[in-house]
């Protein structure tokens, strides 16, 4: 008869929760999958629950759970950086196999993190980090595997696309709707990870690294967030035939490319135009979506609900019914059967570099305050032309207060160097009356 798999769940939240329910309410449907029983022997918890199967030890030393005999993968879902890191670090070093949904502890600790893994001969699994129960992960690991990605772009932080959603649809301001955020539990108490992108950034560490076999990142990550977004923006970019995202880009640049002197990875984070009927214009609310361009394949998009118990609950069992196969393989260990970590071999992970912010290639909308003087409107298009840069678009709207008339600018794609070139020429000129609003605008995400 095969031997029962073991769990640890530590952290009853509402993850842990989640993966308790869907156990118990699939566990037949996970034995035929797997062949194997599942069963929860230990979880770990401040408090004993009354909800829960009075067979399992409930324990608030989640230390001693990490190292149990009785246990033979251990689920991580606590959050944070610290606590977290030690237990998944003891659990490995006692032979546990380790799955998490906890992003940010793996992109700032996952290099170390998976290479104690590799030295010890067991795997941390971790679809539940990025993107919900969108099986992203996989796909990109498995699915992909023979194509070579050229760049992904994706809404991977559910609170900022429904920001933006909500601001698009209801003309609400930023502050309004992030309160509703906050009151239907979309958005933290402190927002700031979601609003600020440092959220989005983690997962796109990780998506990056997969993509493109580099070590993980994080630090390099150019991040920006939706605070400054305002009604005014949102319009205007839906006047000229946009809408405004929360986007993640990965994109791989070859020396070849345009206006590109050097070959690297662009990792970058923020508020961008993207054209009304491209597929990621039209995710909207809670959703997640990432759009992957790989050859020969070409463009695929995964889109799904990227929060939430039953999102990520599936997410961490998909992983947990993973290691199950490979606790039923008898050679676990030369992972002759496993897909590495970051998809790559670890030997054979790209020291190719990451691009500095200003080594960045994207196109710009640009807002410009400026007295109805004559002459401004030439003034600010020669800065940009004798900066090299196209411009695709100009919208002028009617003067307002103080005879002030906004100028809303679209621009061909420009290295960010010679854009803060421009803006630092443009807002110089004495009829220019406030700092420029500049929005990132991406024709990658169609």
């Amino acid at each position: 008869m095969s031997k029962s798999i073991k769990l640890a769940i530590l952290g009853l939240g509402t993850v842990g929760t989640g993966v308790v329910n869907l156990i118990n309410d699939n566990l037949s449907e996970l034995k035929r999958r797997s062949g194997r029983d599942i069963i929860i022997t230990e979880v770990g918890t401040r408090r004993q629950r009354d909800d829960i199967d009075p067979s399992i030890v409930q324990n608030d030393d989640l230390m001693a759970i990490a190292a149990s005999d009785n246990v033979d993968i251990v689920i991580e879902v606590i959050g944070g950086t610290t606590l977290a890191k030690d237990i998944i670090m003891h659990a490995i070093k006692n032979g546990k196999h380790v799955v998490t949904a906890n992003k940010a502890l793996l992109a700032e600790h996952g290099n170390e993190i998976f290479a104690l893994a590799e030295a010890h001969h067991v795997h941390v699994a971790y679809e539940a980090a990025v993107a919900g129960g969108i099986p992203i992960i996989k796909v990109m690991r498995e699915a992909l595997a023979a194509n070579k990605i050229d760049w992904l772009a994706g809404i991977i932080n559910g609170t900022g696309n429904f920001i933006m959603t909500e601001m698009r649809d209801k003309g609400r301001p930023f502050k309004d709707v992030l309160t509703e955020a906050q009151e239907l539990g979309y958005a933290e108490a402190d927002p700031t990870f979601d609003v600020e992108g440092i959220d989005a950034a983690h997962k796109l560490a990780l998506l990056a690294s997969i993509a493109f076999g580099i070590p993980l990142q994080f630090d390099k990550v150019y991040c920006e967030g939706i605070t400054g977004i305002t009604l005014q923006d949102v319009n205007y970019a839906e006047e000229l035939g946009y809408r405004i995202k929360h986007l993640g880009f990965a994109v791989r640049r070859n020396s070849e490319d345009e206006q590109q002197d050097s070959a690297g990875i662009e990792l970058r984070v923020h508020p961008t135009l993207i054209p009304q009927d491209a597929l990621l214009a039209n995710v909207n609310g809670v959703k997640n979506a990432v759009l992957v361009n790989s050859h020969p394949l070409g463009q695929t998009l995964y889109c799904g609900d990227g929060a939430g118990a039953g999102a990520t609950a599936s997410a961490v069992m998909a992983d947990v019914m993973d290691l199950v196969r490979v606790l039923g393989n008898h050679d676990d260990s030369e992972h002759s059967h496993h897909v590495p970590h970051l998809a790559f071999m670890p030997e054979e992970l790209s020291d190719t570099p990451v691009l500095r912010a200003e080594q960045m290639i994207t196109g710009y909308y640009l807002r410009v305050h400026a007295y109805d003087n004559p002459g401004v409107l030439a003034d600010i298009t020669r800065i940009l032309s004798d900066a090299g840069i196209n411009i695709d678009a100009i919208l002028q709207k009617p003067a307002h207060k103080l005879g002030q008339v906004p100028v809303i600018i679209l621009t061909l794609p420009v290295v960010e160097s010679q854009m803060n070139l421009a803006i630092e020429k443009i807002e110089r000129l004495t009829a220019v009356t406030d700092k420029v609003v500049r929005i990132r605008l991406d024709e990658l995400a169609q």
